[in-house]
């Protein structure tokens, strides 16, 4: 790839860490993107990872593509107002307005999985694991979503309700793929997000919640759109 492309900076969702764009990462690779990098956020708090998130952008000397999946949308929402974040792409993805939440934005419009998520005494939200496979991923294999659910990283339930203060996409070039079966955000609030923020691009795949994992080529075609697009 040429030089001017942008660095991609990887930002993961509830239920899962770095490693679920572990099929997007081997596919920008084999396309030549040199320079990846996958942000693991705590999930405590939308200003932690956020802080996480501009920490690892911070690192970057160059312009930064930031690709969020899931809630990792409303990080890079909150995060992508650094001066050198070039671009947002969305991966069935939160896309919050400011004094947005992702929970307000899932109450709005329920998935159709929201009964499968269960809290714990400690204050943590988890996926029944029983249920993980037909909620989160139902177009990968069982063993692929055994692991998922078994390794499945709990988010602080508060989390869900932390608003996003100044939306980045207001002001930043944005694309937004939309996952056509997603059982963890309704694919209708996935359309009116991406819609409302005149991305770039919107591509609709028939695909469930984890489509970084059951599709990574059409998700990798968006992302590169974005960084040729970006890269002038």
């Amino acid at each position: 790839m040429a030089s001017t492309k942008p660095s991609i900076v990887l930002v993961h969702g509830f239920w899962g860490g770095a490693a679920h764009w572990a099929n997007v990462i081997v596919e920008l690779d084999k396309r030549g993107f040199g320079d990846l990098h996958a942000v693991e956020n705590p999930l405590t708090s939308l200003s932690d990872d956020a802080e996480r998130t501009r920490k690892m952008v911070g690192q970057i000397s160059g312009p930064v593509l930031l690709v969020g999946h899931s809630y990792g949308g409303a990080v890079i929402t909150e995060a992508g107002d650094l001066p050198n974040v070039a671009g947002l792409v969305y991966i069935a993805a939160f896309a919050p307005d400011a004094g947005e939440s992702p929970g307000r934005i899932t109450e709005e419009v329920p998935p159709a999985a929201l009964d499968n998520i269960a809290p714990d005494s400690d204050g943590y939200l988890w996926i029944k694991q029983d249920k993980f496979h037909e909620s989160f991923c139902q177009d990968l294999t069982p063993d692929e979503a055994l692991v998922m659910a078994v390794t499945q990283k709990a988010p602080l339930a508060s989390t869900f309700g932390d608003s996003v203060t100044s939306p980045a996409w207001r002001n930043k070039p944005a694309w937004y793929q939309v996952s056509t079966q997603d059982r963890m955000i309704h694919p209708d609030n996935e359309r009116r997000m991406a819609q409302r923020m005149n991305p770039r691009a919107i591509v609709e795949l028939d695909a469930g919640h984890a489509s970084l994992a059951s599709r990574p080529g059409p998700v990798v075609d968006l992302i590169e759109q974005a960084a040729n697009e970006l890269g002038g």
